[in-house]
């Protein structure tokens, strides 16, 4: 995790982003960058001259505000430990963050969210959603600020990707990082129910296929799956979620979503995720 990515748009969420980045790239002598990105209006102006005029002076008080912000956000939360620097850029927020991701050889995302719900989420998403789907790295989600010392992921698995090679190596590699728990856990839904002692020898040769470490299996009965990860974190008092999420583009993902983005939205615990290699990361 030496280079950390923050999205950030001065809420709170997104402060508590940034304290949670300076955390880990203290740990992993790592550097944090935040980037803010304005979305630029659409205007139209008789005049083509002065419309560019205005546009030009419009983000430039666009930007040295930013920056003006960002000055004193970096001031309050700092770590002498921690380099950090920050960019304003101008464009749609989730295709400039994807595309910073590339350029600048990103190892993880840390970014607040508000969460979505209702009509809302259907028809736009978060952005934190859009940045899951596009991203290919880890983007690890935070809304509260987390202060204390992660001893618990919980890893929600279905048993049925056929490739989770890269998935494993990520979820260990963070897994190492924390010194944490391992909660390996098949949600037990009426859509998914199998057999206790069946899932019980799938969760096991799981495990030992991947030679897991520190981990624990278990079957979470509950009536959906999303609900289901939620209320089995809460009971283990699980300090992140980490999932595998699909790529899922256009109409595809309106039909079938990803649990990991629907997890994302609803629970107030930190998220990690991944978007699986054998799946197509979304394009523009």
């Amino acid at each position: 995790m030496k280079k950390i990515l923050v999205p950030f748009d001065f809420s709170k969420p997104a402060i508590n982003a940034y304290r949670f980045a300076l955390d880990v790239a203290a740990r992993s002598k790592g550097i944090v960058q935040l980037i803010h990105v304005i979305e630029l209006p659409v205007l139209n102006h008789a005049g083509a001259l002065s419309a560019r005029a205005f546009e030009a002076s419009l983000l430039k008080e666009l930007e040295e505000d930013a920056s003006s912000q960002f000055k004193t956000i970096t001031e309050e939360y700092k770590s002498e430990r921690v380099n950090v620097t920050w960019t304003v850029a101008f464009g749609v927020p989730s295709k400039t963050i994807v595309d910073r991701i590339h350029r600048s050889d990103i190892d993880l995302v840390v970014m607040g969210s508000h969460g979505a719900s209702g009509l809302r989420e259907y028809l736009i998403g978060s952005n934190a959603e859009k940045i899951i789907r596009k991203s290919s790295v880890p983007v690890l989600i935070i809304k509260n600020y987390f202060k204390g010392v992660i001893k618990n992921i919980v890893f929600p698995n279905a048993l049925d990707i056929e490739d989770q090679k890269d998935l494993i190596k990520k979820i260990k590699a963070l897994q190492q990082f924390f010194k944490a728990h391992l909660h390996v856990v098949w949600i037990n839904t009426p859509v998914t129910f199998a057999s206790d002692v069946i899932t019980k020898q799938r969760l096991n040769a799981f495990a030992s296929h991947n030679k897991l470490t520190d981990y624990t299996v278990n079957i979470f009965n509950y009536r959906n799956a999303e609900e289901g990860i939620i209320e089995f974190a809460k009971s283990v008092k699980g300090d992140i979620i980490a999932m595998g999420t699909h790529g899922r583009k256009g109409i595809a993902h309106l039909l079938n979503g990803s649990l990991a983005e629907d997890v994302a939205n609803h629970a107030d615990t930190l998220i990690w995720t991944y978007t699986l290699k054998n799946e197509p990361i979304e394009v523009y």
